[in-house]
């Protein structure tokens, strides 16, 4: 899982890179001021959540017994896809109903939160 989860996070990572340079760049002339923001808040909270999608797989590697880790993983994923790909989907244009699925991406995030500082709470340490 740990391999699935830094795959991911390296993709993530990628397409944010790509993603924000090309709004700042490509999409400058094309899309107004406050779309460009919308684009660049969803290019942040991707970058972030590949970063700890990274760090959830390093603890899976060294400790792979913790509990809540690795739903942790997931849901970071799923909130990625929902929050910036929303985001992302709405600044191009998408019909605003698509906007209530950004508030549960977010949603996701904090359950990757959660989960995280739970499976820190249960780690045994190696004293």
């Amino acid at each position: 899982m740990a391999r699935i989860f830094i795959l991911i996070a390296a993709v993530s990572g990628f397409l944010s890179v790509v993603i924000g340079a090309f709004a700042a760049h490509g999409l400058k002339k094309v899309l107004a001021p406050e779309m460009i923001d919308v684009v660049k808040t969803g290019v942040q909270y991707q970058m972030y959540h590949a970063l700890v999608l990274l760090l959830v797989a390093l603890l899976l590697i060294h400790k792979p017994a913790t509990s809540g880790l690795k739903a942790g993983g997931w849901a970071f994923i799923l909130g990625s896809l929902m929050f910036s790909g929303s985001l992302y989907a709405l600044a191009l244009g998408a019909p605003r109903w698509l906007g209530p699925i950004t508030p549960i991406g977010g949603l996701c995030f904090l359950v990757g939160w959660f989960l995280l500082a739970l499976a820190a709470w249960r780690m045994k340490s190696e004293s």
